[in-house]
């Protein structure tokens, strides 16, 4: 089904790179701005990405749809869920005017990821605006064509420095046909080994996290299978709206108040000794800390156990992404050089090196 609309810009957004490749003017590359507080600050010429959108391909039976990158995210969902249909991945949105590229360009995913994949996951080709002036397609519409579909999800989590993306294809799924959301009372020390334990048995689990008090589930699949998980795990009823918040981080949890950090570390990582509040997602896999303890406190002991930290009040770190280490910045550099020669795109958006 070919659903294009009248929206595309892709020649002036073409023309405005070439002209800031011709006068050497860095870009700053935005859609709505809703992850404006996420990195380290860019100036340039801002390039808005809003003008060009639309939903230019959805096939419900192959479980494909592209679309412009500054297709609102809101439209995407609502087309999905017509056919009843989804992102597996939940990207945030984190504002009414979230866009499709600002969803790839951050790479961010919700509740689901450790169970369904996370966005870079999902993307099966894209067009990008390269730093040499070409607009270029990579990748394809299904998952067995794989010219340059490594390239395509290169692009999350890139924060737009590596192009322009203009257009993303992504493979959607059917909703499922059963979903329970639970609360289970339990401390995080406890939660942590159940979940463990959970995830080695055929349990339709597909978010997990405790607030610190209790363990909050979600259970999604056939009618069956999550009844019989119910009866498993007992629990009460849980406002299938939890998700949602904890995804825009609209919990109480996320007021304003002390600094707040993402800590990412391995499957089944016990308590880590930081000061603070803890909310732990993704089954512990993702952990939310609000604490006035050091950023090198923090990575030391995220470090230790394989894990990274990423800080998300605006404007705290210089280097609010976790640094890279010395080979990983090499090659870093090395691809920023071949996409984006004249270093014009969101200049020093994920590091000051790049």
């Amino acid at each position: 089904m070919n659903v294009a609309s009248d929206f595309d810009a892709a020649e002036a957004l073409l023309e405005q790179v070439r002209d800031a490749l011709a006068s050497n003017t860095p870009l700053r590359i935005q859609g709505s701005n809703s992850k404006d507080f996420l990195g380290r600050e860019s100036a340039g010429e801002i390039l808005d990405t809003r003008s060009h959108r639309g939903i230019v391909g959805y096939d419900p039976t192959e479980l494909v749809i592209s679309a412009r990158a500054g297709t609102p995210l809101a439209e995407l969902h609502a087309t999905l869920d017509a056919a009843g249909q989804m992102l597996p991945c939940e990207p945030p949105a984190f504002g009414a005017g979230a866009t499709l590229g600002g969803m790839l360009a951050s790479g961010l995913s919700g509740p689901r990821r450790p169970w369904a994949g996370a966005v870079r996951d999902f993307v099966l080709g894209t067009r990008i605006i390269s730093g040499s002036g070409q607009h270029l397609r990579f990748g394809g519409e299904v998952m067995k064509n794989v010219a340059g579909y490594d390239l395509s999800r290169l692009m999350a989590g890139s924060y737009g420095c590596l192009g322009v993306i203009t257009e993303v294809s992504l493979k959607v799924l059917p909703k499922p046909r059963q979903c329970l959301s639970l609360s289970l009372e339990m401390d995080r020390q406890r939660a942590l080994a159940q979940l463990a334990e959970w995830g080695q048995q055929p349990l339709p689990i597909s978010a997990a996290c405790h607030d610190g008090e209790r363990l909050h589930l979600r259970l999604e699949g056939g009618e069956g299978s999550v009844a019989a998980a119910h009866d498993r795990l007992g629990g009460e009823p849980l406002d299938p709206g939890y998700w949602n918040q904890l995804n825009e981080q609209q919990l109480d949890f996320f007021n304003p108040g002390l600094p707040l950090w993402r800590l990412s570390v391995p499957h089944n990582t016990p308590l880590l000794p930081l000061p603070g509040q803890q909310l732990l997602d993704w089954g512990g896999a993702q952990r939310w800390l609000k604490t006035d303890a050091s950023a090198a406190e923090i990575r030391t002991v995220v470090s230790a156990v394989g894990g990274h930290a990423s800080c998300y009040s605006h404007g705290l770190q210089d280097s609010p992404f976790q640094p890279l280490a010395p080979t990983l910045l090499h090659y870093h550099q090395r691809l920023k050089a071949q996409l984006d020669p004249q270093g014009i795109f969101n200049p020093g958006r994920l590091y000051a090196e790049f």
